[in-house]
C-alpha cells in the first residue's frame, strides 16, 4: 500500500468533487427528489455529480479498489481497499443555502477506515486524518488537527444533526446527556466532527447513520486524537449509533448514559 498515492488520489477526488457540487449550490434552478427513507430524504443532482465526478477519478487512478457510495451501486474491491463516499452529507443543509454540508472521502480495509477527508467546497475548508496526517486548509492556511483533550461533560460542548434521533429510545438517551453539558447544538450535519477534530467541541452523539455517514469522520477524528465508537464502545464504522469525543473523560461520561439504552 502507497500511503502518498492513496493520499493523492483522495485529494484529487475532493478536488473534483468541489467542481461538480458548487454549480448547484444556492442555485434558483436546484431541484431536489425525494427518496422517500426515514421521512424528507433528498437527493440533488448534486449529489449524483460529485459522486460521478469521484467515481470517474477512482477509474483513472485506482481501478482495482472498491466503491462504496450513497448515490450509486456498490463496486467490490480487487486491491482489499474501499472507498467510502458520501457525495453531500448534509442535503437538506444544500438545498436550504447553509454551507454546513460536506463532501464525504474514506479509504477502508478490513479493519475499517485508515484515512479519510471531510471537505467543505463553498467555504473552501478540508480535513484530513489517518495514514499519518491530521491537518486542515482553509481561509487561515493550514494548521494541524488536535482535539480539545479531556474535560467533564458539565464543560462540554454536544453537537447533533436532529433533535430527536433515530426513535424514541435513541432520543431519551441523548436528552440524558445533553442535560449534563454545558452547550447543545443541532443541525450541522458532517460539520461538527470536523469541529471536534479541529478542537472546538467536544462531543457528537448521532443514531442511524450509514457507513459513508461515518468513515470518513472516524479517520479524521481519531487522528486528531479523539475517539468514536457506537454506544456500547464498540466499532462504529458500520454506522448505525454513533458518539464522537474529544478526550477519553467525555466519551466514558457519555458512554456511561448511552450504553443503558
Amino acid at each position: 500500500m502507497n500511503s502518498d498515492k492513496i493520499i493523492e488520489s483522495a485529494h484529487a477526488m475532493a478536488d473534483a468533487a468541489r467542481v461538480a457540487v458548487l454549480p448547484y449550490f444556492r442555485s434558483a434552478n436546484l431541484n431536489a427528489e425525494d427518496k422517500g427513507v426515514g421521512g424528507y430524504d433528498p437527493v440533488t443532482e448534486g449529489d449524483r455529480a460529485a459522486e460521478r465526478a469521484m467515481r470517474d477519478v477512482l477509474a483513472q487512478l485506482r481501478p482495482q479498489d472498491g466503491i462504496l457510495g450513497e448515490e450509486f451501486a456498490n463496486k467490490p474491491t480487487e486491491s482489499g481497499l474501499t472507498w467510502v463516499l458520501d457525495p453531500i452529507d448534509g442535503t437538506r443543509s444544500f438545498i436550504a443555502g447553509a454551507p454546513t454540508w460536506g463532501v464525504l472521502i474514506a479509504v477502508s480495509d478490513e479493519s475499517g477506515p485508515i484515512y479519510g477527508i471531510i471537505d467543505q467546497p463553498y467555504i473552501g475548508e478540508r480535513f484530513e486524518g489517518g495514514l499519518a496526517r491530521a491537518k486542515m486548509t482553509g481561509p487561515h492556511g493550514t494548521g494541524a488537527l488536535r482535539v480539545r483533550g479531556s474535560r467533564p461533560l458539565s464543560q462540554s460542548m454536544l453537537f447533533s444533526t436532529y433533535p430527536n434521533l433515530a426513535d424514541d429510545t435513541d432520543t431519551e438517551a441523548f436528552n440524558e446527556v445533553s442535560a449534563q453539558v454545558q452547550l447543545t447544538r443541532f443541525g450541522i450535519d458532517c460539520y461538527a466532527y470536523a469541529l471536534v477534530a479541529s478542537g472546538q467541541i467536544d462531543l457528537v452523539i448521532e443514531s442511524g447513520l450509514q457507513a459513508y455517514d461515518i468513515q470518513a469522520p472516524i479517520a479524521v477524528i481519531e487522528a486528531a486524537g479523539g475517539v468514536v465508537t457506537d454506544w456500547q464502545g464498540g466499532k462504529a464504522h458500520n454506522g448505525g449509533r454513533v458518539v464522537a469525543a474529544a478526550g477519553p473523560e467525555q466519551h466514558a461520561a457519555a458512554l456511561e448514559i448511552l450504553s443503558k439504552y
